[in-house]
């Protein structure tokens, strides 16, 4: 939990991605995402969280649905939704909070 609060408190936006990898809308996000990196670069990170191995996290952030999807800035929540996104709405979405 401690190492969470370094992850999302940079000052370019943080995308997370709980998932696991049993549930197929999960996984079909995965393609998703690395075009999303792939498009923004260094402008902003995203991190995938497996919701299985980081339990606590996901309790304490009241992740029910999956997969579900938080941007961060600067440690302060920006976004959240659950179920697939497209590339270029979360490309829009992050581009936001450059």
């Amino acid at each position: 939990m401690s190492k969470f609060g370094e992850l999302i408190d940079l000052n370019i936006p943080v995308l997370l991605d709980f998932y696991t990898e049993w549930n197929e809308a999960s996984t079909s996000m995965h393609p998703v995402l690395r075009d999303v990196a792939a498009a923004l670069g260094d402008k902003a990170k995203i991190i995938k969280i497996d919701v299985d191995k980081n339990p606590q996290l996901a309790e304490a952030l009241r992740v029910k649905g999956l997969p579900t999807l938080m941007i961060y800035k600067s440690g302060e929540m920006k976004w959240r939704q659950n179920g697939e996104q497209d590339a270029n709405t979360l490309i829009g979405l992050l581009k936001e909070y450059v």
